[in-house]
C-alpha cells in the first residue's frame, strides 16, 4: 500500500522468483540509475502482479536496455504498440537517424521526437512513477538514467454516455455522465465553449488516488467560494475515494442534519446551468453523480424539465410540487390528530363513516399509521433493491395485497390505508431523491408529536423544523435563501419561475461577480415597437 507523499514498509514483499529481499522505497526518492534495480523494486512493489506489464528490448548507438511498463486492463494495448513501443523500436531504415543520436542524449531523443503519443511528461521519482503506472499510462525505463518518461495511454473501459436514470425529464437533453472523468468534463464543455470555464485537478485517498475535478466559470463564480471549495477538498485526509458521496459528507458544513447541503446532479444541463449561476461543480472520477456548491432548500423542488417548458405552467408545477410536499410531510400526522384529538373538526357524516371503520381496529390510529408507513417504506426499499424483471410487480402485488388483507383482517382501517397511499405517492413527486428521504424521516418523526400533543404537536415540530432548516448553510450560504434572508429579486426563480426576459441578476448570496445575466430587453408587440419609432421621429421633426 502506497500513499501520496511515501510507500508504506512492506512486511513481505518477497514475490516468486525474486532472490532477496529489497525494502519499499520511500515516495521522494529517486530512481535507480540500472534498470534492473528499477524493474525490480517495480516487481516487488506490486508483488509480481501479472498485470503488470514490463516489455524489455534495446535502442540506441550502443544499444541501451530500455524498458516499457504498464497496467493491463488501464493502459490501451493498442495505444501502447502504437504510439510507444513501434516508435521506439526502430526500424532497419530507421537505423542511421538513430545512430546519429549521441547516447548523452538518448533521453531527450526518446522525449522529444520517438514518442508519438498525446502527453509527455518526465518522472523524477518513486511515488510519480508508481501513480502513473496505476492511471494507465506507460512508463519508458532507460538504463543509466534516474528519470523517467511518461506517456498516456490511458485506454479503460467505460459506460457510453446515456440516458439519466433518476433525474428522467420529457423535453430537455437526454444525455447523462458516466463513471468516466473525463468524458463527464467534456460533457459540460460542449455546453459551455469558454475559455473562462476553468478547471483544477486533485487527487484525493491516499490509497485509491482518485481523480477530483473542480469546475466553474472565472469572474463569475465568487473567488472565496472557489478558495474554500478548494481548502475543504484539500484538508481531506482519507485511505479511500469510491463515490462523491463520500466528499459530500466530508465537506458539508453540518454533518448532523439529514437535509442534503450540496446537490448532486447526473444531468450535464443542470451542472451548466449552475456554473451560469456562479455555483462551483465537483467532478469525482468513478461515479457519475457531480456535486454543486452551493444550494439552497428550493433548489431540490426544481426540475430540468421547469426551464424547457413555459413559466405559466412551470408555476403551476412547482406549486404542486411544494402541495405534495406538504401532504408527504404532513398527511398521516394530520389524520392521527384529527382522529385522536380533535374529532369535532371532522364533518360529522365523515366521523361517523370513520368510526364505523375503527370499530373493529384494536389499534390506535398512531400504531395504525406507524404499522403502514413502515410496511409501505420496505415494500419501496424491497422494490428498488429487487431484479428490475420482477422489483416493480412485487411492488404493486404486495402493496395491494397487503392493504386488502389488513383492512379485512381488521387490523387497520380503510381509511388509512388511503391516507398513507396518497402520501407515499406524494412523496415520489419530489424531485431529488435525497430531499425525498430527509421528507419521509421527519413524517415519524412529526407522527410522534401529533399523537402526543395533537395540532399542537405538528405546530410544535414545524416550528422546529423551519428553525432547524434556517439554522443550516451551505458554504456559508443561509439554506432557506432567498426567503430568510429575504431577497425579493431572487424569489423570480425560487418558488416560482418567472419568465427568462425577468431573470435579469444571478442569485445575489452565490455569485457577488458579473451579476446582470441578462440586458433588459422584454419583448413587445410589433405595432408597439412601429409607434414607438413613429413617435419619436415625430419628436425630431
Amino acid at each position: 500500500m502506497f500513499f501520496l507523499n511515501g510507500f508504506t514498509q512492506k512486511t513481505d514483499s518477497k514475490g516468486p522468483g525474486n532472490n532477496e529481499e529489497r525494502p519499499s522505497v520511500s515516495g521522494k526518492l529517486p530512481l535507480h540509475g540500472a534498470l534492473k534495480d528499477n524493474l525490480h523494486q517495480i516487481k516487488q512493489e506490486f508483488g509480481n502482479s501479472p498485470d503488470i506489464v514490463i516489455h524489455q528490448f534495446k535502442i540506441g548507438k550502443s544499444q541501451v536496455e530500455v524498458a516499457a511498463v504498464y497496467t493491463d486492463g488501464l493502459a490501451d494495448k493498442k495505444m501502447v504498440g502504437d504510439f510507444v513501443m513501434h516508435s521506439l523500436m526502430i526500424d532497419s531504415a530507421e537505423v542511421e537517424l538513430q545512430d546519429m543520436v549521441p547516447d548523452k542524449n538518448l533521453f531527450d531523443f526518446v522525449k522529444d521526437n520517438a514518442l508519438t503519443t498525446g502527453e509527455v511528461k518526465v518522472i523524477k521519482d518513486w511515488n510519480g512513477l508508481i501513480l502513473s503506472i496505476l492511471s494507465g499510462e506507460t512508463v519508458i525505463l532507460l538504463d543509466g538514467w534516474t528519470e523517467a518518461i511518461s506517456g498516456s495511454t490511458r485506454g479503460l473501459e467505460s459506460r457510453g454516455v446515456a440516458e439519466p436514470t433518476t433525474q428522467v425529464v420529457i423535453r430537455g437533453p437526454k444525455d447523462s455522465f458516466n463513471e468516466s472523468i473525463g468524458t463527464n468534463i467534456s460533457l459540460v464543455r460542449r455546453r459551455i465553449k469558454s475559455p473562462n470555464l476553468w478547471l483544477e485537478m486533485m487527487k484525493i485517498g491516499n490509497v485509491t488516488q482518485t481523480d477530483v475535478a473542480i469546475l466553474y466559470i472565472k469572474g463569475i463564480a465568487n473567488d472565496k467560494l472557489i478558495q474554500e471549495v478548494k481548502r475543504r477538498l484539500i484538508a481531506i485526509e482519507i485511505d479511500g475515494i469510491l463515490e462523491s458521496g463520500y466528499i459530500e459528507e466530508l465537506i458539508q458544513d453540518k454533518t448532523f442534519t439529514p437535509f442534503p447541503t450540496i446537490y448532486n446532479t447526473e444531468r450535464p444541463d443542470v451542472v451548466a446551468g449552475n456554473l451560469l449561476e456562479g455555483r462551483v461543480a465537483i467532478f469525482v472520477d468513478g461515479t457519475p453523480f457531480v456535486l454543486i456548491a452551493p444550494t439552497t432548500f428550493f433548489q431540490y423542488f426544481q426540475s430540468a424539465e421547469d426551464y424547457y417548458h413555459r413559466y405559466d405552467i412551470v408555476i403551476a408545477i412547482r406549486l404542486l410540487r411544494y402541495l405534495a410536499f406538504l401532504i408527504s410531510l404532513l398527511g398521516p400526522s394530520i389524520y392521527v390528530a384529527a382522529v385522536t384529538f380533535h374529532q369535532e373538526m371532522i364533518p360529522t357524516p365523515l366521523l361517523i363513516s370513520l368510526a364505523a371503520q375503527r370499530e373493529a381496529v384494536p389499534f390506535p390510529a398512531f400504531v395504525e399509521a406507524l404499522l403502514m408507513e413502515t410496511s409501505f417504506e420496505i415494500l419501496r426499499e424491497a422494490g428498488i433493491r429487487l431484479p428490475r424483471a420482477v422489483g416493480q410487480s412485487v411492488s404493486i402485488v404486495g402493496a395491494l395485497v397487503l392493504g386488502q388483507a389488513a383492512v379485512q383482517a381488521g387490523i387497520v382501517s380503510a381509511a388509512m390505508v388511503i391516507v398513507v397511499a396518497i402520501t407515499g405517492i406524494a412523496s415520489f413527486a419530489t424531485p431529488a431523491f435525497n430531499m425525498a428521504i430527509s421528507i419521509r424521516l421527519f413524517r415519524f418523526l412529526i407522527m410522534v408529536f401529533a399523537a402526543t400533543f395533537g395540532f399542537y404537536g405538528i405546530a410544535i415540530s414545524n416550528i422546529m423544523l423551519i428553525g432547524h432548516l434556517c439554522s443550516l448553510r451551505s458554504f456559508g450560504i443561509p439554506y432557506m435563501a432567498p426567503l430568510a434572508p429575504f431577497i425579493p429579486e431572487d424569489h423570480k426563480d425560487a418558488v416560482l419561475r418567472l419568465p427568462f426576459w425577468s431573470l435579469l441578476t444571478r442569485p445575489r448570496l452565490v455569485s457577488q461577480n458579473n451579476m446582470i445575466r441578462l440586458k433588459p430587453n422584454p419583448p413587445r408587440p410589433p405595432s408597439d415597437q412601429n409607434a414607438e419609432k413613429e413617435q419619436g421621429g415625430k419628436n425630431e421633426n
